[in-house]
C-alpha cells in the first residue's frame, strides 16, 4: 500500500540562540541554551497543536537538523557540558590547521578520505583545541568520561535520557563533517582519529563521490536507511551570508530590523560601485583562505547606507555565483535553476538579484524552512516509523515561486 506524502505546516516555533565572541575570531554558544531552545520550541509547538484540537499523542517521530560542524564535549557521568559549543565559523584553530597542513606531503590541504580540506571549519580541529586548552576536557578524556559530538549528538543524548542511558549517536551526514569519517568506507577512520585534529550550496551527484578540483567539499548528502545507499553531494560553503544582515544591524546600526535591509537597498537599486566582501571568518569555498578579512571598497562621497545595503545583498549573490560556477565545472552538468530556502529567501530583491547574477531562474518554495521540513519527512519515513514513503512517485509537488533573470548574461558584470 503506497502512502503519498502530502505535507502541511500545522504549527511551528522558533527561538534565536545567542552567540558570544570572547576573542577576535572566536564564536561560541551555550550548550544548555541550545537544549533549552529545543525544549521551548517543542513545548510551544505542542501548545499550538492543542489549540488546533490536534492530539499530540499522534506525533510519531521527531527529526533533528542542526549546525553540523559546531563542536561540543560533555561529561557522560554528570551530563554537564565541559565548555561552550565552538561554532563552525570559529577561527581559533588556525595554528592547529597550519601544523596539520605542514605535516602532509606537499603541504596538500585536501584530504581524499574525508572529501574535505584541512580547515578551521570542521569538528576535529575544534576537538583537538578543546583537549589541548581546556583542563576539564583534558581530564575527562583521560578518565574516559568525555563525550564528543556535533549539536545533533548532544540533543539526542539529552532527549533520550542523558546521564541515565542517553543514546550517543550521529548520522553519516554529520559524521562526514568531522574530518574523522571516511566517506568511501562510510565509517570512522582510525588513521584520521589519530590525526587529532552560513550559506551552503549542495549539488546531488548520486551514489558515487565526485572529488572537486575547484575548491568544493565532497560530502555525504543523505542515507535513508541502514540498507539504503549513501548519496553524495558537492558543497560550497559561504561563512557569512545571512549573518551580514545581523552585522549591519548590530555592529553598524544602519538598520533596525532585517526587513529594513530590503527597503533600503530597493530605494537606490544599485550599489553605485560599492563592493562588500564580508570575509569576517576568512574565505571559505572555493578559496579556503582563513587569513582573509572583510573589505568594503569603492566608497565615494555619494555613497550612503542604502548603497551599502545593496552591496551586502550583492555580496551574497556573488559568493553563490562563484560556488555554482565551480560546481558546474566539477560535475560537468550545468544547473538549469537554483532552488533556495532559509530566512533570507523572504527578501524578494535578493532573490531577483540572485537570478540576475546567476542568469538562471531562482525557485523559492512556499515553505522557506525546507531544512526543517526535510528532517520531518526523513523522520516520518524512518525504519520503524514508516508513516509515509519518500519514493519520488509518492511525493506531491511543493508550491513555489520562480524568479526569472531580467538581464542577459553579457550585462551582469560577472
Amino acid at each position: 500500500l503506497k502512502k503519498n506524502v502530502i505535507t502541511f505546516l500545522l504549527s511551528h516555533h522558533q527561538v534565536e540562540i545567542k552567540q558570544s565572541f570572547p576573542k577576535e575570531g572566536w564564536v561560541e554558544e551555550d550548550p544548555k541554551e541550545i537544549l533549552q531552545s529545543v525544549y521551548e520550541c517543542m513545548d510551544r509547538t505542542c501548545e499550538k497543536l492543542t489549540q488546533l484540537n490536534i492530539d499530540i499523542s499522534n506525533i510519531k517521530a521527531v527529526g533533528v537538523t542542526n549546525q553540523r560542524e559546531t563542536t561540543l564535549v560533555w561529561d557522560k557521568e554528570t551530563g554537564e557540558p565541559l565548555y561552550n559549543a565552538i561554532v563552525w565559523l570559529d577561527l581559533r584553530t588556525q595554528s592547529t590547521v597550519e601544523r596539520l597542513i605542514n605535516k602532509t606531503p606537499g603541504r596538500n590541504k585536501n584530504h581524499l578520505k574525508t572529501g574535505l580540506p584541512i580547515s578551521t571549519y570542521f569538528s576535529a580541529v575544534k576537538l583537538r583545541w578543546l583537549m589541548d586548552n581546556v583542563e576539564k576536557v583534558h581530564e575527562a578524556v583521560l578518565s574516559h568520561r568525555a563525550m564528543f559530538g556535533t549539536v545533533d549528538s548532544w540533543l539526542i543524548w539529552c532527549l533520550t535520557g542523558g546521564k541515565k542511558g542517553g543514546v550517543h549517536c550521529t548520522d553519516v551526514t554529520n559524521a562526514s563533517r568531522t574530518m574523522l569519517f571516511n566517506i568511501h568506507t562510510m565509517d570512522w577512520d582510525l588513521e584520521l582519529c589519530n590525526y587529532g585534529t552560513g550559506c551552503f550550496l549542495l549539488k546531488n551527484v548520486g551514489t558515487k563521490p565526485v572529488m572537486s578540483d575547484h575548491g568544493l567539499l565532497t560530502t555525504v548528502a543523505y542515507k535513508l536507511g541502514r540498507d539504503k545507499p549513501a548519496c553524495y553531494a558537492l558543497e560550497g560553503s559561504v561563512a557569512i551570508a545571512g549573518a551580514v544582515v545581523r552585522w549591519l544591524k548590530d555592529n553598524l546600526g544602519i538598520i533596525q530590523t532585517s526587513t529594513e535591509l530590503e527597503k533600503l537597498a530597493a530605494d537606490v537599486g544599485t550599489s553605485y560601485g560599492c563592493y562588500f566582501v564580508p570575509a569576517f571568518s576568512g574565505l571559505y569555498a572555493p578559496y579556503w583562505e582563513p587569513s582573509a578579512r572583510g573589505i568594503i571598497c569603492g566608497l565615494t562621497q555619494f555613497t550612503n547606507r542604502s548603497h551599502l545595503a545593496f552591496a551586502a545583498l550583492e555580496a551574497v549573490c556573488f559568493q553563490t555565483r562563484e560556488i555554482l560556477d565551480a560546481m558546474n565545472q566539477d560535475s560537468g552538468i550545468h544547473l538549469s535553476q537554483l532552488q533556495v530556502d532559509g530566512g533570507m529567501t523572504s527578501n524578494r530583491l535578493l532573490m531577483q538579484l540572485q537570478a540576475d547574477i546567476l542568469c538562471i531562474p531562482v525557485v523559492k518554495p512556499s515553505m522557506p524552512e525546507t531544512t526543517a521540513l526535510g528532517a520531518a519527512m526523513a523522520a516520518g519515513a524512518a525504519e520503524g516509523v514508516s508513516v509515509w514513503s519518500l519514493n519520488p512517485e509518492d511525493l506531491t509537488e511543493v508550491t513555489s515561486e520562480k524568479f526569472e533573470p531580467q538581464i542577459n548574461p553579457e550585462g551582469n558584470g560577472i
